[in-house]
């Protein structure tokens, strides 16, 4: 490759670094909105503020919800076939069921054949039949709870809008998600804690807390609160069935409707074909009843069913503000958790702490720079700028690949750019140690000093990252959370430093030395 077009060559890559990193200027400059722009390099939850959160899934609470639908269901297709039953029971890992004198289901034909795939079916005496779940099937359960967790999660963060989120699986249960830049707390919180579990029950109008048979009934509470405030002023009871009659997985969609009854908000529901059909078993079934419509096991509201609902739709009412109904069609649209989330930690970095780490974090970067491009202009002379030339369009380099995959800087992402412009430094200090050993050979001129220097220190170079690439990659692999952000950086900067070390400073030699026809001198 001739001088002219390896200087092409680069400066064309100046230009594309320049061009590559404007996004990133104009969106952190004084007065910037990062959130509006594009292809820049995200700054990590250390160095805008923001949001993180240890999570726990209570994933035994999963399996207990499989087997509480699984009761449900198996009433619902008894009472659909016509079985006359005298009850369905919950037992651990499992169900029991007592049917009538000369009752004999056909368990292996629609709808029982379905519903039962992954139960162990046996029968303990002539009307009484046990369905029960394997400890096999429960650890799986277990294990694809926390992995709907995460999804769900990742959805409702999405409906948030915070930009590159991390939200990842540590051990069998915890849930890590960072939010950078976020600003409202309670926001979050409630649309990632929100458990979202939609239940419609039968409201038994003829008992009492007192009265109520607490083997077949339980009590819920409807809160009635202040319209500004929101504070609750009562709770309401109601005696309901023990089973729900019907849960909300079967949603297919939620979205917010305004009444045009009362001009107040609501949120409207459709179900899926396999809802509706349920829904309108359900509705047809119980004409004159009220059916509470419970989420996380708070009434929102009671309303009699005059009709058979056919349609697959149904709504939410309630003391809703805008805000409210929006929060919960968003949580509705994107699921339910499976099981119910602890935050086990907390912590929130404010936008003044994260504006602090990046004036710090930039500081010791500029500072770290400049000292050592002062140290080798003085040490190597004018071989000394050529590595600090060579240093500059590292740094740049790696700003330009962060930038291009929208990759996340952290704190230690900055440690890991110091450490490469260390690195790059030291390519530089071998390249020019061996150029000066070339020079003290007798007979050896400049041209040849040159050449034989960087042709002796590439294998060295080579040779000493390639092992830190590795480790690197190690890091990359295994680590987590701030030890991938360090990881990127040093990997980026490793191969970043080969190309200017042994091209970006060659070609400079070339230049100033090489390119002339007599050499009377080297400064190095």
């Amino acid at each position: 490759m001739g001088l002219k077009i390896k200087g092409i060559f680069i400066l064309a890559i100046l230009a594309g670094c320049v061009v590559t990193l404007l996004p990133t200027y104009q969106a952190y400059r004084p007065g910037g909105d990062p959130n509006a722009i594009r292809n820049k390099v995200n700054l990590g939850l250390d160095l805008q503020g923001g949001m993180y959160l240890d999570l726990e899934v209570d994933s035994a609470a999963a399996v207990e919800r499989v087997l509480d639908h699984l009761a449900t269901e198996v009433e619902d297709a008894l009472l659909d076939t016509l079985v006359d039953y005298e009850v369905v029971e919950r037992i651990p890992l499992g169900v029991l069921v007592s049917l009538g004198q000369g009752e004999a289901p056909d368990w292996n034909k629609a709808p029982f054949d379905r519903m039962l795939a992954n139960f162990l079916l046996e029968q303990k005496s002539p009307q009484q039949y046990s369905i029960t779940l394997s400890t096999e099937e429960a650890q799986r359960i277990e294990r694809n709870s926390v992995s709907q967790a995460l999804e769900v999660i990742r959805n409702r963060i999405d409906s948030l809008g915070v930009s590159e989120p991390s939200i990842q699986r540590k051990g069998e249960t915890d849930l890590i998600v960072q939010l950078p830049g976020l600003k409202n707390r309670e926001m979050a919180i409630e649309a990632i804690g929100t458990q979202a579990v939609l239940e419609f029950y039968l409201v038994v109008d003829n008992m009492t807390p007192e009265t109520m048979d607490g083997t077949r009934h339980r009590v819920l509470y409807e809160e009635v609160r202040e319209d500004i405030t929101k504070k609750v002023l009562s709770r309401v009871p109601y005696v309901v069935e023990k089973r729900p009659a019907l849960s909300g997985e079967t949603v297919r969609n939620a979205r917010t409707e305004i009444s045009q009854y009362d001009n107040r908000p609501y949120v409207s529901l459709s179900f899926n074909s396999l809802g509706a059909d349920r829904f309108s078993a359900l509705t047809s079934r119980n004409k004159g009843r009220r059916l509470a419509i419970v989420l996380d096991e708070k009434v929102q509201s009671a309303p009699v069913i005059r009709e058979a609902i056919t349609g697959g739709e149904a709504s939410i009412s309630g003391q809703f503000t805008m805000e409210d109904a929006t929060k919960l069609s968003i949580v509705l649209r994107s699921g339910s958790l499976p099981a119910p989330l602890h935050i086990r930690e907390e912590r929130t970095v404010g936008a003044s702490l994260g504006e602090d780490s990046i004036r710090q974090g930039i500081m010791s970067l500029l500072i770290g720079t400049g000292l050592v491009m002062v140290f080798m202009i003085i040490y190597y002379l004018l071989a000394g700028a050529f590595a600090s030339f060579a240093l500059v369009f590292n740094m740049l380099l790696i700003l330009v690949v962060l930038a291009s995959f929208q990759a996340t800087l952290t704190l230690p992402g900055i440690a890991g750019i110091v450490l490469t412009m260390g690195m790059s430094v030291d390519a530089n200090v071998l390249i020019f140690e061996r150029i000066r050993e070339e020079l003290s050979v007798p007979k050896r001129n400049i041209r040849q000093a040159v050449t034989q220097g960087f042709q002796k220190a590439f294998w060295t170079i080579f040779d000493a990252n390639i092992t830190t690439l590795v480790a690197a990659f190690a890091l990359l692999a295994f680590g987590t959370g701030p030890i991938k952000g360090f990881a990127v950086t040093l990997a980026i900067g490793i191969l970043a430093s080969m190309f200017t070390a042994i091209f970006v400073t060659r070609f400079m030699f070339e230049l100033f030395y090489l390119n002339r026809k007599r050499i009377a001198d080297i400064k190095i």
